[in-house]
């Protein structure tokens, strides 16, 4: 826990939201289709998936980053920078932040990326293999870089503080957003923009997932394919998207009169020490995280109304996740609304944890919390309260965000409602 000579630390707050999904190029579309209980899973047009074990995928549609960036630089860069730069805009408008009367050395970015540019890296292989190296696009190198992002928004906004990419796998969503958090009270700035992004529904990355055995086979039933913590989940499904959270210290913040959504409380990322791709089956080093974060909080299992699960729909990691969850909170793991926005957006992989956040600080405002869909058939493994299939209506003043990656990385992070102390 960091702390100064007085026994507190530096307060961090959060006071913009941006994001892109499979539900929507925005976060009022993706809310909305988040409250519907939609589901964007499909099949997957982006290449030919003939032989492929699992053949859908949530995808971003409708989207034209042209919106947000110049021609030249949307053909030069990868769509997983696309859409980060998308959010970072949407994030900076909602806080009202004129980044061009800030100090730049006072601002900075965290937003990394699980696997980055593999479209390009696939792409471009295929040129110079078939047209030869006079042809391979020279910012292949720069276009699939997973730093990228954060330096194409530092250069953008003319930001010159501490710029980094946070990479866990699928738990660099919650690592982007908690390091950034640590970087405010550690001094370094006063305000950073953090989140994860991800574009990889590619062949080689579907196939990939597939050979791993990770992927849904339910093909036939695109919008039923993903399915955390029902008895028949076989499999998780492949998503897209980005999300962008602005931070602030509290003192910027309030002398900057900006509206502030929530706090970030608490912070935790540990290992599991286990194995390249599997979670540690006792959930141990999981609930170690969750328990680390609220100790840095400062709270108490039993303060938490909200869990933002992560929630692949694999067998293992959502049986896992719940026994981490019980040995984390005691008792009160029954009392606590749980849900997984994966059964809506797909798995998004280095942006699914910042997607998880942005629902949960949304879901403290809206009233109502995300449902986790296509969960019809209770798993005696999995009995806590997953809100299943319709939104719920609910005071979430404490929310707790889960994201966990291969080679057994586990982040969680720890929101409150801002109530003006």
């Amino acid at each position: 826990m960091f702390t100064y000579e007085n026994g507190q630390r530096r307060r961090v707050v959060v006071t913009g939201l941006g994001m892109v999904s499979p539900l929507g190029g925005d976060l009022a579309s993706s809310w909305a289709g988040m409250m519907q209980g939609a589901c964007a899973v499909e099949p997957i047009t982006k290449f030919d998936t003939t032989g492929f074990p699992c053949t859908v995928a949530a995808m971003v549609k409708d989207f034209d980053p042209q919106q947000y960036m110049e021609r030249r630089d949307v053909r030069r860069m990868a769509p997983f920078l696309h859409f980060a730069v998308a959010a970072t805009h949407q994030a900076v408008a909602d806080a009202a932040l004129d980044l061009s009367q800030e100090d730049p050395t006072r601002v900075g970015v965290e937003i990394g990326s699980a696997i980055g540019g593999a479209d390009v890296v696939e792409e471009e292989r295929l040129v110079l293999e078939q047209h030869g190296l006079k042809k391979v696009n020279p910012a292949t190198i720069p276009a699939l870089l997973i730093n990228m992002p954060g330096c194409f928004i530092a250069i953008h906004f003319n930001i010159q503080g501490p710029v980094n990419a946070s990479v866990t796998a699928c738990a660099t969503g919650i690592s982007g957003i908690g390091e950034g958090m640590r970087r405010i009270v550690w001094g370094d700035a006063d305000v950073i923009l953090a989140g994860g992004t991800e574009s990889a529904i590619t062949p080689l990355t579907i196939g990939a997932f597939g050979r791993l055995t990770a992927l849904s086979r339910r093909n036939d039933t695109p919008k039923r394919s993903i399915t955390p913590f029902d008895a028949r989940r076989d499999g998780t499904v492949v998503g897209e998207g980005a999300g962008v959270l602005v931070l602030e210290s509290l003192e910027h913040a309030q002398a900057r009169g900006a509206k502030i959504l929530a706090e970030v409380k608490g912070y935790a990322l540990t290992s599991d020490a286990f194995h390249i791709s599997s979670p540690r089956e006792d959930g141990s080093s999981a609930a170690r995280a969750m328990r680390n974060a609220l100790q840095d909080a400062r709270l108490e299992p039993r303060q938490v109304n909200y869990i933002a699960a992560h929630g692949t729909g694999t067998p293992l990691n959502d049986a896992i996740e719940t026994k981490a969850i019980k040995m984390a909170f005691g008792e009160a793991a029954y009392d606590i609304a749980i849900s997984s926005i994966k059964s809506m957006t797909g798995h998004t992989l280095g942006a699914a944890g910042a997607l998880s956040s942005i629902a949960a600080i949304k879901a403290m405002h809206a009233g109502f919390i995300p449902p986790t869909i296509n969960l019809e058939n209770p798993d005696p493994e999995c009995d806590l309260d997953y809100v299943p299939n319709e939104p719920r209506r609910a005071e979430v003043k404490i929310a707790l965000a889960n994201g966990f990656g291969f080679g057994g990385q586990n982040a969680s992070i720890v929101f409150e409602k801002w109530n003006g102390q």
